[in-house]
Formats: C-alpha cells, structure tokens, sequence
C-alpha cells in the first residue's frame, strides 16, 4: 500500500474536509452554552435582547461576507487554497474571542470566525463534490453537516464541563480551544489534492487525470471508468467555453436562473425551519418549556445536540438511496408538526412569568410537568426530522447542481443567502421571543409548510447523476412546475448532449 494511500481515499478526503463545517458547530455552541449563565451575563453587563441578538448575529453577518468571497477565491487560488485560507482566519478570530474584554471586542472576534465559516461552508461542499462520484456523493457531501453536528456537540460538552468553574475562565476556555480544529484543519489541508475538475479548468489537464486516477483506480490512469470520466469533464469544459464569460451576470441569465434560485432558496429554506435558532437560542426555549436551574437547562439541551448527531447517520448513509426530493418533502412536513406541536402546548399551558428569570423571554410553563415534558419531546423530535432530511441536503444539492464555469460563484452565492437569513433569525429571535412568545413556533411552522410546496412542484430529483448530467436535467423541456417528471429524463452522452445544444444555439445565432 501506498505511504500516501489515505489521501487517495475519497471518503478520507471529505471526512477531513469537513472539519470546515465543524467550525461552525462550535461556534453555535460557542454561544448557546454560554447565553444563559451568569458569569457570562455578568461579565459582559448582562446584555438586553436585542444586544444579545446582535452579538449571536454577529457571526452570521460576517460569514455572509465570507460565502460570498469564496466564489471568486475557489475560482482563482483553488477550493484547497481557500479552505487553508479559512481555517488561517478562524484561528485569529477565535484568539480575538477568547481574550474578548468587552462587547465590542467579542463582536469583532466573532465577525473574523464568521468570515472563517462563510468560507468554508461554501467551498467544502464543493470540494467534496467535485472529487466524489456520482453514486457516493451525497454521502460525502453529507458529511459536511454531520461535521456541524459533531462541532455543535463537542463545544457544547466543552462549555458544559467549563461551566462550574468560578472565573471568566468559564468562557474563556471554551472560546479559546476553538482554536485546535482550526489548526489541524490547516495542515492537514494542505497535504491534500486539489479538484481535479479544478486542474481540468484551469488548463492543467496531466495533474487532473493524475489526481482523478489516484481517486478512482489507485493511480491507474488508463482505467475505462477514470478516462470516461475525464472525457466527460473536458468535453463539459470545453462546451462551457462555449457559451458566455463567467461573470456574476451570468448566473441570473436563461437557463442557469432556474438553478442559482433553487439554491438560493434552498439554503434561506434551511434556515427558516428555525433550526439554527433552536440551537443558539435553546437555553431560552427550555426556559420556555419549565425546565429550571442552570445545570438542568444544560443537561437537558445536551441530549438535542447528541441526537443531532446520531440522526444525521441515516441519512448519510442513505441519501444516495433516498434521493434527494423525498428527503426534503418529508422532513419539512414533520419539522411543521412538530413546530406547531410546540406552539400550542405552550399557548395552552404557559403563562406570563411573574418574574422573568432573563431578558429574554417572560413566558414559560409552569407547574404542569406532562406539558413540558412533550414541548421537550417536540422538541427533540424536531431536531431529527431536520437531521435526517434538510441538514444534509441543504448543502449537498446546491453543489451539485450547477455548471463547472459558474460552480464556485453560484454555491457562493448560496451560501451567501443562508448566512443572510441566519442573521436576521438571530437578530430577531430573542426579541420575538420576548413580544410574540410562543406564537413564533406557528411562524415557523408556516415556513416548513411553504417550503414543503415548493420542493414538491420546483425541486427535481439528482441522485445517480454526475456533475455533468445536471445540465440535462434542468436544460430539459420538463416544465418548471413539475418536477417530479424529471427523473424520467433519460441520460445521455455528454458528447451527444454538447452536439444537441451547439445546434440549438446556432440555430438562435440565426
């Protein structure tokens, strides 16, 4: 066996890379574990919920910024490059955090790590896609969520064993072993291959088929699958070349609209479920639902975030199965009930706090054990219907769905709308929470509804097909609003297909 032998492993490669969504579990840790406590809440003067909003918030602003840097980055110094250049970033961002001596201080820090995690949520996903075939990548690329879960569980263990200790210390530690994950991401990152689809575009033919081989056939470069393979990545090239300049503009142009507004909207999607929100802000929902006292709130909170993780392992190993649509319609339809669960148990059995406990919500249950014993329940239940369904597919199907020439840039901007609306939900949320209490589950609620009707009529079917096939898939005469006859669209040559469209776009120079 090859010295080298793991890093020509696909699933090795992607597992790695993941570490990129890790960061972002701990920095939603980072924050959930620390909200509700007092050495915190008296250390930074016990911030109003609006300030807390916008400390939460703070993160998403900046990775927002960083998912839309990464388009033009992973065209121009590489996916590999700007994952290194992330995980650089995060380290200085958590430094910044961890010796935070005021809010402002804190906030900066959390701006830099989130810039950090704009970066490698948005490029990971398409590094995995772009070196893992076409039966396994849904897989690899789920494990960029399963990553979040492990980072988000980690880190919350990590606060929770910090939170006895009788200094600042208590958040300090936590905040400053974020930086470990950075730097074994950094090197070991930069031992691994670039993309070859990347080398292929960038007009480094030999080191694309040499990376392609050692990936497929352990280094056999005249295996039929490796150069069939290749074949359909350079014919992919050199038709993409073919047809614009790969600018921004283009992305918003007939026919690549139709798939950067699916992405878009699913990436929104994802964060509209609310559960971002349930994970930063779920000291404050047990609160909500009568749990009491700062150890039991914690132990309580710690299991969501274990069946976090366990429920994101189906789908890992099924969603190449599954497909990618029955996933998402399913899933949304049970984070619905549960949302709405949720609400009207508290409606029914919550009241007004005589004496808020917080700033940040003044209703909860109390006294009525059964009903909060099932708002938890709810709870935890909506956790795995969105570990098992739009956890994972949220950042597999927009990367695999768009054209090599506008990938990076489309993911990108993906990315970007996810981060946008995680945001604003951060922002929000406590005030919400505050005014409209538990009548924000109903909203909630809605959007997992809505979303359901969308992926239903909107989103088609890409399990089994390569990167390459997506343009038959959505370049089709299946109309916009039914999609799900797109999985009877036969697959063929990439050759045949590129001759098909060349004619038709003559045939409209004409």
């Amino acid at each position: 066996m090859s010295k080298y032998s793991l890093l020509n492993n696909v699933y090795f490669l992607g597992g790695f890379a993941t570490m990129g969504g890790m960061l972002f579990g701990f920095d939603i840790s980072s924050m959930s574990g620390v909200v509700g406590t007092e050495r915190y809440q008296n250390y930074f003067n016990r911030p109003s919920s609006s300030l807390q909003g916008g400390i939460v918030a703070s993160m998403a602003a900046g990775s927002f910024l960083g998912a839309l840097l990464a388009g033009p980055l992973g065209d121009k110094i590489s996916r590999k490059r700007t994952i290194m250049l992330a995980a650089t970033i995060w380290i200085i961002g958590s430094i910044i955090q961890c010796a935070a001596q005021n809010v402002a201080m804190l906030i900066v820090g959390r701006i830099i790590n989130g810039v950090a995690v704009g970066l490698a949520s948005m490029i990971v996903p398409v590094y995995q896609s772009e070196i893992a075939p076409k039966n396994i990548r849904g897989r690899i690329v789920s494990l960029q969520q399963w990553a979040i879960t492990w980072g988000i569980l980690i880190q919350y263990f990590i606060q929770y064993g910090c939170s006895f200790i009788e200094s600042d210390a208590a958040f300090r530690i936590p905040w400053g072993i974020q930086v470990v994950p950075g730097l074994i991401l950094l090197a070991g990152i930069s031992l691994f291959p670039f993309s070859p689809r990347w080398l292929a575009d960038q007009g480094r033919a030999e080191e694309a088929l040499d990376v392609l081989a050692n990936l497929r056939a352990n280094g056999d470069r005249n295996h039929p699958d490796v150069q069939a393979e290749f074949k359909e990545i350079q014919d992919a090239i050199t038709f993409d070349r073919t047809l614009a300049a790969r600018s921004y503009s283009e992305l918003f142009k007939t026919p690549n609209s139709r798939r950067v507004f699916l992405g878009i909207t699913l990436q929104s999607w994802s964060q509209l479920t609310g559960m971002n929100v349930a994970m930063y802000y779920i000291v404050f929902i047990f609160q909500g639902a009568g749990i009491t006292g700062q150890n039991a709130n914690l132990q309580a909170s710690s299991i969501q975030y274990v069946l976090n993780v366990l429920m994101t392992i189906p789908a890992i190993l099924f969603i190449d199965r599954w497909g990618r649509r029955p996933v998402l319609i399913i899933g949304s339809i049970f984070m619905a009930l549960w949302l709405f669960l949720i609400g009207g148990l508290m409606g029914a059995y919550g009241s007004e706090l005589v004496s808020p406990g917080n700033a940040t919500t003044t209703w909860a249950i109390q006294g009525n054990d059964s009903a909060s014993h099932a708002v938890i329940a709810c709870s935890y239940l909506f956790v795995c219907s969105f570990a098992i369904s739009w956890g994972p597919v949220s950042w597999t199907y927009p990367a695999e769905i768009y054209p090599l020439r506008i990938r990076s840039k489309a993911v990108s901007l993906s990315t970007a709308s996810n981060w946008a609306f995680n945001f604003a939900l951060a922002y929000a949320v406590p005030p919400l929470l505050e005014s409209i209490q538990y009548r924000t589950y109903f909203i909630f609620g809605g959007f997992c509804v809505a979303m359901t009707i969308h992926v239903f009529f909107m989103f088609p079917e890409t399990k089994g097909r390569t990167l390459e096939e997506m343009d038959q898939i959505f370049n089709s005469d299946v109309p916009m609003f039914k999609a799900w006859e797109a999985s009877k669209i036969p697959t063929t040559s990439r050759i045949e297909y590129d001759i098909e469209q060349k004619s038709e776009i003559t045939e409209e120079k004409k």
